[in-house]
């Protein structure tokens, strides 16, 4: 299935110059159909350039948080290895997300910034990590990895685990499916031009909706 998308990335490398090509890195886990189906403004968002100190900068707010008490439950005992899910279930404050070129491995660093109304903003730090199984993995700091797949729903790029790993030292351990988190999706969709709708769902086979963030952001033109 995406062997046709691989091979039309290839035929516009072979003609056009490469600071005009962009990223493709997303479009090509895609066939060519499922990228065609996402809104033009979507595409042109996960095709963006951040090399050479560039940052795609993203200014919203939170409009949606909830959690049932194993959720909250999981987020605190996260912080432990720098809180990678939100903590705080304030809804109607700032929220800013960044994204810009890991120099490490070549692939993009995203940074989330949640305020809310008791203290400081809470700083989500995570990489996407353009390799492994399905092309696509999120590394969210202590070792812990999360393998990622994508697909177009309804117009919106969905993202859904596939598997969660820790690294210890040259040691990788896949967690089975009873000792993981649960499903994740996100869901990044087109509200109207320019405007985009973010969520997060973390849902366990016995504990139900962990967890559920939404958000309404822009981007800041840089």
């Amino acid at each position: 299935m995406l062997e046709p998308a691989r091979q039309t990335i290839q035929d516009q490398a072979g003609s056009r110059a490469p600071e005009d090509l962009g990223d493709l890195r997303f479009r090509s886990l895609l066939s060519t159909e499922d990228w065609q189906r996402l809104p033009e403004d979507v595409r042109r968002r996960f095709s963006k350039r951040v090399r050479g100190g560039a940052t795609a900068v993203f200014v919203g707010r939170l409009t949606e948080q909830r959690y049932n008490r194993w959720g909250r439950l999981l987020a605190n005992a996260l912080r432990i290895v720098g809180a990678p899910l939100p903590v705080s279930g304030d809804i109607e404050v700032p929220s800013v997300v960044t994204v810009t070129e890991d120099v490490t491995t070549g692939g993009q660093v995203w940074t989330r910034l949640y305020a809310n109304r008791t203290g400081f903003p809470q700083i989500i730090h995570s990489a996407k990590r353009f390799c492994g199984p399905t092309g696509l993995e999120e590394y969210i700091g202590a070792g812990i990895t999360i393998a990622l797949r994508i697909s177009v729903e309804g117009g919106a790029l969905v993202f859904r685990n596939e598997a969660y790993r820790i690294d210890v030292g040259p040691l990788r351990l896949t967690l089975p499916r009873f000792l993981s988190p649960g499903r994740l999706t996100v869901r990044h969709e087109e509200t109207r031009k320019s405007r985009f709708r973010f969520s997060m769902q973390l849902c366990h086979p016995l504990f139900g909706e962990l967890l559920y963030q939404e958000g309404l952001y822009r981007e800041e033109r840089t």
